[in-house]
């Protein structure tokens, strides 16, 4: 799939963004308040951004195809609604 040139520079830093995803959401819910909890989902919803353009970098490049990049495409907007709709809850509750 990806040149081994690619294995320690764009594949790492779309495995790190990757999982500071779920990280993010996780260590969120952990924080004592309100305001870290929100902020958070913010970094997370940062990370989805980043490994979607990284993504798109990818597929400009040729190292996957066209149906992968729209099947990912899909994901990306789907966790993205996802955050959004936590977000703006968190920012209407009363926690």
């Amino acid at each position: 799939m990806y040149p081994d040139e690619e294995r320690y520079g764009l594949i790492s830093q779309m495995r790190r963004a990757a999982v500071s995803i779920p990280c993010n959401i996780v260590e969120g819910y952990g924080r004592k308040t309100k305001k870290e909890y929100i902020q958070f989902q913010y970094v997370a919803y940062g990370s989805v951004c980043e490994l979607e353009t990284q993504t798109m970098l990818v597929s400009d490049l040729g190292y996957i195809n066209s149906e992968m990049m729209t099947s990912l495409q899909q994901d990306f907007r789907d966790i993205e609604r996802m955050l959004k709709v936590l977000i703006k809850s968190l920012e209407r509750s009363t926690l």
